[in-house]
């Protein structure tokens, strides 16, 4: 359900911040500054999660901070609307809903990419621009690190799996050999 949740938010606020021609890496900036001092700050959650805090003091609180962190007005907004309903706690899925969703927007595929090590930003590059060529639209990928792939990759967009990986080779001639034997 919090997604569900979340994907409403993200959905009306991207409606907005696109209707009023936002910067999507400036919205995506605020609304991270806004949700780094979320997460390290544990006073700063109990006092916007309290129901013994008034809904005034919040609102307050929020408003400040923003206003600190140099956030807009539309984004200012958009983290009031959530203290306000008390989504506050889905702040996090709420913000990479939000992400998703101005992709969407602008036309560009996610893709996830795992990899048996760390790869180098002109090796990221490369694998982004073999992506968009295979794909035919511009691509952002999130990196990871998964040992157990034993080598290469694995690049995930939405449900279509590209597997390079020495893992997924060795389990499909495992499934080839169990094959041959039947």
């Amino acid at each position: 359900m919090s997604l569900a949740v979340a994907n409403r938010y993200a959905r009306a606020f991207v409606d907005v911040a696109v209707a009023a021609r936002l910067n999507p890496a400036e919205v995506q900036e605020q609304l991270l500054s806004f949700g780094a001092l979320w997460q390290e700050s544990p006073e700063l959650r109990g006092i916007l999660l309290s129901p013994a805090v008034s809904v005034a003091r919040k609102r307050a609180v929020i408003e400040r901070l923003c206003a600190r962190l140099g956030v807009g007005e539309k984004v200012r907004n958009f983290i009031l609307v959530i203290g306000g309903h008390r989504r506050l706690a889905l702040y996090t899925v709420i913000c990479q809903a939000v992400e998703a969703r101005m992709d969407e927007r602008m036309g560009l595929l996610r893709a996830r990419i795992t990899s048996a090590r760390e790869i180098t930003a002109s090796q990221q590059s490369s694998l982004e621009a073999a992506l968009a060529s295979r794909t035919g639209l511009p691509v952002r990928c999130d990196f990871a690190v998964d040992g157990a792939l034993l080598g290469g990759a694995v690049a995930r967009i939405g449900s279509t799996i590209y597997d390079g990986s020495v893992r997924g080779r060795l389990e499909e001639l495992r499934h080839k050999l169990a094959e041959e034997r039947r």
